[in-house]
């Protein structure tokens, strides 16, 4: 097993390579990707060719399936999630607002895996936001006005029965699930500690962060503009770009992500697998 870490300019970020993750992975294996993707938060394998069943067993050393309560998973393979556009749709690209995935539930994933199936030859970058150098790097006066405070998250805005999902006029080919369930909240602490590593991390995100306990809209919305505009500097980024037959996973703890577009007129397919935090 080969590990690439840091790729420059970037200040986290691994490769892996020279494994096979189509066969039976030892128990020091897995413990060895396992540390190299909390160190570096983001962790990719090129060149694997898997079928649905190898993808899931990879998974599964890692926890338990999460839960993906808004997106229907593959009929045959119900913890698969198809991430597809077509090249006719003409709405806008999945995940193409900074999150973390499902922050609004009470026990948030620990990790995403996405495998690429069909990659278009323009476009379709995944960034990635380390919430964790930005929360190291955060200034005393903004650490000491947050430190306190929870954020509320809600997966309203996307996900409602009157969310962007439930209103938009066309047609989309994932089998996305909207309600009025969505408008549901859940609290967690605007620095969160790693519950592996035992560093902080900033635990809001534009989506699913709607305000913040105990400050009315005007205040809470002035907050976290702060906390995204020191998050979403360069420094704190890393541009994944794909290529087919590539597994991503990623720490929905210590980062979080967007997905571009720009491949208008082209097919896109990656299969996706949340895992339990």
């Amino acid at each position: 097993m080969k590990v690439t870490k840091k790729f420059e300019p970037y200040s986290f970020g691994a490769m892996i390579e020279n494994i096979d993750l189509s066969a039976d992975l030892t128990a020091d294996q897995i413990s060895q990707i396992r540390s190299v993707w909390i160190d570096n938060q983001v962790v990719f394998f090129p060149n694997q060719k898997l079928t649905n069943e190898q993808f899931a067993r990879f998974a599964r050393y890692f926890g338990d399936y999460g839960e993906d309560p808004y997106l229907r998973a593959m009929p045959e393979h119900n913890h698969i999630v198809e991430v597809k556009r077509s090249k006719e749709e003409k709405t806008s690209p999945f995940g193409g607002t900074w999150h973390s995935d499902w922050s609004f539930l009470n026990k948030p994933p620990a990790m995403t895996l996405l495998y690429s199936k069909i990659i278009p030859p323009v476009g379709g970058d995944t960034l990635f936001a380390s919430t964790k150098d930005a929360c190291t790097e955060l200034s005393s006066a903004l650490r000491e006005q947050v430190k306190n405070l929870s954020g509320i998250h809600s997966a309203m805005l996307p996900y409602a029965d009157n969310g962007f999902y439930a209103t938009e006029s066309e047609e989309r080919s994932m089998d996305i699930v909207t309600s009025k369930e969505a408008r549901a909240t859940q609290r967690h602490p605007v620095i969160k500690k790693h519950n592996e590593s035992n560093f902080e991390t900033l635990f809001v995100n534009p989506v699913y962060t709607v305000g913040i306990d105990n400050k009315d809209d005007i205040e809470a919305g002035t907050i976290l503009s702060s906390l995204y505009e020191h998050i979403l500097q360069d420094r704190f980024i890393y541009r994944h770009k794909w290529d087919e037959d590539t597994l991503l996973m990623w720490d929905n703890r210590s980062v979080m992500h967007m997905a571009e577009g720009g491949y208008d007129g082209y097919d896109r397919l990656l299969h996706r697998i949340t895992i339990a935090g």
